[in-house]
């Protein structure tokens, strides 16, 4: 028995003719009766008194109406969820970032975009440190992820594009000398202690590049995993950190912030996606995200 069947069945069966339910149905009649008499005999026995002038139902055509009906609509909602998952509308998206997708906004574009345009799937956002969001991607523990380009995110199964692209600036103490510049430049900061990211993880491309800029390796004071940590440290008069310029907007007591003069040190941030993607929730934020970075 197949859903066809049982729409031609409930045809026969509202209409009473057979002949007007084969014009709802756009079938000529001895069609729409072969059909209904090889659902008959699929099922064992008659489902319509016939006469000339009408058809009624037996007490099994009856029985079989109401599950029909049943089972038609169950079809049409089974169809309709599944579409709407399909188009992203239902599902859900979970969501790594690091502070730099938050105090761009970034993140918070792309995801207030995402819950106007799909209110019904659902979001789940964490922080995870940038170097942990490749793997936890590539293991389904994570369908998305925001951090700055670093190594671990050029796996081949592994999308990332850039979303963001900023110059730096410097977050230091207020009670540093250094914060009576109006602005800072490579040389200034050969000799002071540095505040990173893990220098095998997201601050790699940073570390490389000052290693070549200035000749020698830079002094490292600390390495931390997140971006308010790197902030608090700084503030605290531990070493200079070099911060994409939308932190500058976050202020901290004690801390400040200064240009620095050196556009070949850009930060950027990358969104991270699996390459292959069959969640249309995730395929639908992706979109969205894409859209906001103007790609």
């Amino acid at each position: 028995m197949d859903l066809r069947h049982l729409r031609y069945f409930l045809a026969v069966a509202e209409e009473g003719h057979f002949g007007r339910a084969a014009q709802r149905l756009h079938i000529v009649q001895p069609a729409l009766s072969m059909q209904i008499k090889a659902l008959e005999e699929e099922l064992g026995g008659p489902l319509f008194v016939r006469t000339s002038r009408k058809v009624e139902l037996t007490e099994a055509g009856l029985l079989l109406q109401t599950e029909a009906r049943r089972t038609l609509e169950q079809a049409e909602h089974t169809r309709l969820t599944v579409q709407r998952s399909i188009r992203g509308e239902t599902g859900h998206v979970r969501v790594g970032f690091a502070g730099n997708a938050v105090f761009s906004g970034r993140l918070t574009n792309d995801l207030r975009a995402f819950r106007r345009t799909y209110p019904d799937a659902e979001l789940v956002v964490s922080e995870v440190a940038p170097l942990l969001q490749a793997d936890a991607i590539l293991a389904g523990q994570l369908d998305v992820g925001y951090a700055p380009d670093h190594s671990k995110i050029h796996d081949s199964a592994l999308m990332s594009e850039e979303v963001g692209l900023w110059h730096r600036q410097v977050a230091m103490a207020d009670d540093n000398p250094l914060a009576s510049q109006a602005y800072l430049t490579i040389a200034m900061l050969v000799e002071e202690p540095l505040i990173f990211y893990d220098i095998h993880g997201a601050d790699e491309p940073l570390y490389t590049a000052l290693t070549t800029i200035m000749g020698r390796a830079p002094h490292i004071a600390h390495c931390t995993t997140s971006t308010l940590s790197v902030l608090a440290l700084a503030a605290a008069g531990q070493g200079l950190a070099l911060v994409p310029d939308p932190l500058k907007d976050v202020s901290i007591p004690g801390l400040v912030y200064r240009p620095l003069d050196a556009p070949e040190l850009s930060a950027n941030l990358m969104l991270i996606s699996r390459r292959k993607e069959n969640n249309g929730a995730v395929r639908a934020f992706l979109k969205i995200a894409r859209e906001n970075a103007g790609r």
